[in-house]
C-alpha cells in the first residue's frame, strides 16, 4: 500500500498519470509492501521517473547503436572521446544533456557494452524529467564505462526480497558462458513491464527470451542454464527530485552541507554533490 501523511487515497488517484504510470501506481497501492512517500510530489515524481526509463531503454533499442566489448567499442568523437579502456568521456565543450541526446539520436555512431547501455538509459531518463540546467550543472564531466557513473546518479542495490516495477534494473547471470566470448556473461536489463526487459545486444524480451539468448552462449555442452538474479537497482528517487532544492538552499558549488535520510542511508550534500556518509 502506498502511504503519504495528510494525503488520502482518493488524492492519489485523482494525479494525472499515463497508463504505464497508473499501472505501477495501481500495483503499489495493491502490494501488501507499505511504500511511504513524503508527499504526493514525491510519489508523482517517481512514477514519470519510473516511466522516463521505460521510455529512454526503448528509445535505445530502436537507436541503431551497435553492442561491442570495451576493445571494439566506438562513439561520435564530436561529442565524446573514447578512452583506452574503451569508455566515452563527454568532450569539454560538450554540454552533459548534448551528449547524452546525441547517444538516441546518432545511434549508428555508437557501439558498447550492456552495462554502459543501463546507465546511458538512466542518464536520459532523468534528463527528461529534471530541468535541463539542472541535469548539466550536476552531471558534468561524464565518463561512460561499464557501471561508472557520477556521484550524482543515486543508486541503490538491494540483494533480494525487494518486489520489482518498471523502471528498476536487474540482472540475467550465465554462469557456464563460454570463455571465447566473456561479453556473454549475463545481461543487465531494464524492466518495462510484468516479463518484458530490454537488455542491450538481445534487446526486449520476456525473461525465457533473455535465458535462451543466453544459453546459446553457453561453453560447449553446457547444461547448466541463465537464471535471473534475484537482486534489484533502483534509483533514490527523492534525492533526484529534491536536487534543484537543494541548489536553492546550498547555492550550486558552495554552502554548508545538508544531511538527508533515504531508507537506511544517509547522504550529505555538500559543494554541489552528495555522498553515502
Amino acid at each position: 500500500m502506498i502511504l503519504i501523511h495528510g494525503v488520502s487515497p482518493e488524492q492519489i488517484q485523482m494525479l494525472p498519470l499515463s497508463a504505464l504510470e497508473r499501472s505501477i501506481l495501481s500495483k503499489k497501492q495493491n502490494s501488501p509492501v507499505v511504500y511511504r512517500y513524503e508527499s504526493l510530489g514525491a510519489l508523482n515524481f517517481e512514477l514519470k521517473t519510473r516511466a522516463s526509463i521505460v521510455e529512454a531503454a526503448k528509445a535505445l533499442n530502436a537507436s541503431g547503436v551497435d553492442f561491442a566489448d570495451f576493445d571494439k567499442s566506438r562513439c561520435n568523437e564530436q561529442f565524446w572521446t573514447r578512452m583506452e579502456n574503451g569508455g566515452f568521456q563527454l568532450r569539454s565543450d560538450v554540454l552533459p544533456s548534448d551528449g547524452i541526446n546525441d547517444i538516441f539520436r546518432n545511434g549508428k555512431l555508437y557501439a558498447f557494452e550492456c552495462s554502459m547501455a543501463i546507465v546511458m538509459v538512466l542518464y536520459k531518463a532523468i534528463l527528461d524529467v529534471l530541468p535541463m540546467q539542472t541535469f548539466n550543472r550536476h552531471f558534468q564531466n561524464l565518463i561512460l564505462y561499464g557501471w561508472h557513473y557520477d556521484k550524482d546518479l543515486p543508486l541503490r542495490k538491494v540483494e533480494s526480497g525487494l518486489e520489482v516495477y518498471p523502471g528498476d534494473v536487474q540482472y540475467f547471470k550465465n554462469p557456464d558462458y563460454d570463455p571465447e566470448t566473456p561479453e556473454w556473461q549475463g545481461e543487465n536489463v531494464v524492466v518495462l513491464a510484468d516479463d518484458l526487459y530490454f537488455g542491450h545486444g538481445i534487446g526486449i524480451r520476456t525473461s525465457r527470451g533473455m535465458i535462451d539468448a543466453l544459453n546459446g552462449a553457453r561453453r560447449p555442452f553446457s547444461h547448466t542454464s541463465a537464471y535471473l538474479m534475484d537482486e534489484v537497482v533502483i534509483l533514490e528517487y527523492e534525492l533526484l527530485r529534491t536536487l534543484p532544492l537543494r541548489e536553492e538552499r546550498t547555492g550550486t558549488g558552495n554552502g554548508d552541507a545538508v544531511i538527508a535520510q533515504i531508507g537506511t542511508r544517509t547522504y550529505s550534500y555538500k559543494n554541489g554533490k552528495f555522498e553515502v556518509v
